[in-house]
């Protein structure tokens, strides 16, 4: 060997362990990750994140008022709105540039056209890296909590021995009672409410024999249409229904808590649950902030705050001290249905099928007169 040959030797395995390195931490950080430091910073400089969402802001205030202590130098613009609204107000404000840095919606298919349409842009990030699949998509739309689809009652009008624990329960209950039901039945109107039509047509999905059942049996019992889960708690807890369907649970569960007369049932045959879908705007204003916040509301300490809310549950399989998702998974077993964050989402939103579920819909759980 030669003298300059020894001389290298060390540079050499220098350069190789840096190279080794180098690809160790590429196989562990995901690609396009952004060092916490850096994005703060980046974050801090540009001063404001701005937030469209279709979520409560009571829901949401503890991580807006912990988020702003954590990073002073950020203020939120929170814009609280319908789904529909966001849809709408969003896809116009596009036109001219766009206001959202962040869009935040129960309408998990309204989220995802937008993001199939090109309206969003890719993040990947530990807190991403930690979904479980079924809540992300594309690197750009991210599921933030798990919330299951319910049937609500009247606690202090129904006997306990009538409450339904299952679909098919519910459809021999309003068989063998029919007229005990009649006018006092609440659900959805899917043509007026657009996560209405997202979970009647997941219905479908799950069980289609038993879900036009009930529709039929809706349709006999003159069902009392809703645009709105307020609206349908206002009924039961008025007495004015007796039972409500397809009810999102994360809602009646917060209104359970300070009412008495209302109770929430998980169907044991299958619980739908859905996810609040949020993404990053092509067009933001305030990239870094924007995911900044992502990073936050996807992290440990963002889903336990988003947890405390009764009804809401965490993402993340990884969140200990959410013992109440841990609990509610083991609970449903097999019965546990997410609605997964996808293009199959976009399956409904074709014109065509969306027409010919309605039209079904009217003729049968809402025949005229």
């Amino acid at each position: 060997m030669t003298r300059n040959a020894v001389f290298n030797q060390p540079r050499r395995i220098a350069h190789l362990l840096l190279i080794t390195l180098i690809a160790l931490l590429a196989s562990v950080l995901p690609a396009g990750a952004q060092s916490s430091a850096d994005l703060q910073a980046a974050a801090a400089r540009e001063g404001v994140v701005v937030i469209y969402a279709a979520t409560d802001r009571s829901v949401a205030e503890g991580l807006l008022q912990d988020f702003v202590r954590r990073y002073p130098g950020i203020r939120v613009e929170y814009h609280d709105m319908s789904s529909a609204e966001l849809y709408h107000r969003f896809v116009e404000e596009a036109k001219d540039g766009g206001r959202a840095d962040v869009v935040w919606s129960s309408a998990m298919d309204l989220q995802v056209k937008l993001v199939n349409d090109g309206y969003a842009q890719a993040h990947r990030s530990a807190e991403t890296a930690a979904l479980p699949p079924w809540a992300i998509w594309k690197n750009e739309a991210f599921g933030t909590s798990f919330e299951p689809v319910a049937m609500v009652y009247n606690r202090k009008l129904l006997p306990e021995e009538d409450v339904p624990g299952s679909h098919a329960e519910l459809l021999r209950l309003l068989a063998r009672s029919p007229e005990q039901f009649t006018g006092r039945l609440t659900t959805y109107d899917p043509g007026r409410s657009g996560l209405g039509y997202l979970l009647h047509s997941h219905d479908v999905l799950a069980n289609p024999v038993v879900f036009w059942r009930l529709a039929e049996a809706f349709g006999r019992l003159a069902v009392q249409p809703a645009a709105t889960t307020s609206e349908m708690l206002d009924r039961i807890s008025s007495g004015q229904a007796l039972i409500g369907y397809n009810l999102l649970g994360s809602y009646a569960q917060l209104r359970a808590e300070k009412d008495p007369a209302l109770a929430v049932v998980l169907p044991r045959d299958y619980t739908l649950v859905m996810s609040r879908v949020a993404f990053i705007s092509r067009q933001a204003r305030h990239p870094h902030a924007a995911r900044l916040w992502l990073d936050y509301l996807l992290s440990p300490r963002g889903q336990r705050l988003l947890a405390k809310n009764p009804g809401f549950y965490s993402v993340r399989a990884d969140v200990p001290a959410d013992e109440a998702a841990e609990e509610l998974r083991q609970r449903l077993g097999g019965a546990f249905r997410p609605i997964a964050i996808g293009a199959g989402l976009l399956t409904y939103l074709d014109q065509a099928k969306r027409r010919g579920f309605l039209r079904q819909w009217r003729e049968i759980a809402a025949p005229p007169p």
